[in-house]
């Protein structure tokens, strides 16, 4: 990592007694997407406003670099190596998709020609081609968000950071948007991600940090983070009762449900742990009939790592529904 897209060393701000970022450390690969997570109020958007030279950081922070620019000593160098799309769509409604198009092709200096064709290709890889000559007040919020991610791309920046980009959009348009980040990223652009969605996260990011009353709680990749957590485990059954009983003797560490026939190993899920069970299982000549791996959600670490105790049905961070973490071998 000789030459990374983002990285930030000791970043502060604060505002009179409050501080809204408290030293906070990252650092960003190129070519890769990063997600920051944190309750409403941790200053996700505060840290991608400085990073993006929106605002200033404390003169108590240590070194940032942006674009493999220093922040305060060549913020124009960071403006020209970025684009932003922020919580909030720039797209102006009262001219049409097209023109919002051209409208950031003038700001980014491009000839009149340049611009035209930029522009059409990017209505046309945003799949905006037939509404391109529609009002921009008339779209939803889906091809709202996409018009606002292709004005961001008309500077061609090689970094974009996107706060909250999914926010408000129905499933199809969120899951649509992901794949719009994806293929930037696999064109090598480097993508700086705030979300309130865990899935999306999960999804997406190849590094997330959980920021937490202006400090960094923690930081790796989904698996890393989930690992964190207690409550891992491996769940084996079998319908032979006389294997079930080998095995519990064989695994005497196994939480047992007689009923089922089936034991619970606590795991963390790694690879390592995986294949200490399986060996005993062999060694003692038993076969499972099914083997599942549960590993704590993102949801869990959130919580874990906020101190936030959400009651029903409410959450200080909301994901979206999804299917419980877990991996069958049968």
């Amino acid at each position: 990592m000789t030459n990374p897209a983002i990285a930030a060393d000791g970043l502060r701000k604060s505002y009179g007694d409050k501080v809204v970022l408290d030293g906070v450390d990252l650092t960003v690969p190129e070519g890769t997407i990063f997600a920051l997570l944190g309750p409403n109020g941790a200053g996700k958007t505060t840290a991608v406003k400085i990073l993006s030279t929106l605002l200033s950081p404390d003169p108590a922070s240590g070194e940032i670099h942006v674009g493999g620019h220093d922040l305060t000593a060549d913020a124009q160098a960071v403006r020209a190596a970025i684009g932003v799309t922020g919580q909030f769509s720039a797209v102006d409604g009262l001219i049409t998709g097209e023109e919002n198009m051209l409208l950031m092709a003038d700001l980014h200096h491009l000839s009149k020609r340049e611009g035209r064709r930029v522009a059409a290709e990017l209505l046309e890889r945003f799949d905006l081609v037939e509404a391109a000559k529609k009002p921009a007040s008339t779209y939803s919020g889906g091809m709202k968000r996409r018009l606002d991610i292709a004005m961001t791309l008309v500077g061609n920046p090689r970094i974009i950071f996107l706060d909250e980009p999914t926010t408000g959009l129905d499933p199809r348009s969120r899951h649509n948007m992901w794949q719009i980040i994806r293929e930037l990223v696999s064109d090598g652009v480097t993508v700086f991600l705030t979300t309130q969605y865990l899935e999306e996260a999960d999804e997406l990011a190849d590094r997330i940090a959980v920021l937490n009353d202006g400090k960094i709680a923690a930081q790796g990749t989904a698996e890393e983070l989930k690992r964190l957590i207690p409550g891992g485990h491996v769940r084996l059954r079998f319908s032979d009762p006389a294997a079930y009983q080998d095995a519990a003797s064989a695994l005497r560490e196994a939480s047992r449900d007689d009923e089922a026939l089936s034991l619970q190993i606590p795991s963390d899920g790694s690879q390592r742990e995986l294949r200490s069970i399986l060996d005993q299982l062999d060694s003692a000549g038993i076969e499972a009939d099914e083997l599942t791996v549960h590993t704590p959600d993102l949801d869990d670490v959130f919580f874990a790592l906020t101190g936030t105790d959400p009651q029903p049905g409410q959450s200080s961070l909301p994901s979206q529904p999804s299917q419980p973490k877990e991996a069958v071998r049968r």
